[in-house]
């Protein structure tokens, strides 16, 4: 047995007489709701080894920085200066060793004084952006595009081509024949 439709009246009222639920909100994010608690432990705690990351170039160095980066910083737990890990590309462990008074000194810059006693060596691959940002920097090199030819020259080129059938040889030919007039 079918019902009847209700009219446009009997709708609005029936929706008025109805609670809806509320639409559901997205969850905040994370970041946010850690940044209290966070900031509260940086303060507590200092910044840590991320901290450190960020600043690593300028502890020690353009050449230390390409073989070196900040592990973690541990805190004994009563308090008092902490020790420093730091991974080291093999064969420049035994430069860190030696160096590892001046870097602590620099590192106390940062820190403050008194937050780190030692540092400890552990060797192993090193991910640091001074070999992210080179590896980058010479594929754009790579990449980036040559002055097109001036219309006299590439006139000339397409003259001296004209008489090979088209298709990908010719293209291929065009291509080498700019890449040497670009050379001169």
């Amino acid at each position: 047995m079918k019902r009847p439709l209700p009219t446009a009246e009997e709708a609005a009222q029936i929706l008025a007489a109805r609670r809806t639920r509320p639409a559901r909100r997205a969850a905040p994010p994370a970041g946010k709701a850690l940044a209290k608690t966070l900031q509260a432990l940086e303060a507590r705690f200092g910044p840590g080894s991320q901290g450190l990351a960020g600043r690593w170039r300028e502890i020690v160095g353009e050449a230390l920085a390409r073989h070196t980066e900040p592990v973690k910083l541990t805190k004994p737990r009563g308090g008092g200066p902490g020790v420093l890990e730091i991974r080291v590309d093999g064969p420049a462990a035994a430069l860190i060793q030696h160096q590892a008074n001046e870097i602590l000194a620099r590192v106390a810059l940062v820190l403050g004084e008194g937050q780190v006693e030692k540092l400890r060596i552990s060797q192993g691959p090193v991910r640091t952006s001074a070999r992210l940002n080179e590896a980058a920097l010479k594929t754009a090199a790579r990449r980036r595009r040559a002055a097109p030819l001036d219309a006299g020259q590439e006139a000339e080129l397409a003259a001296s081509l004209a008489e090979a059938p088209d298709g990908p040889v010719k293209q291929a030919l065009l291509k080498l024949g700019r890449a040497v007039l670009r050379g001169r």
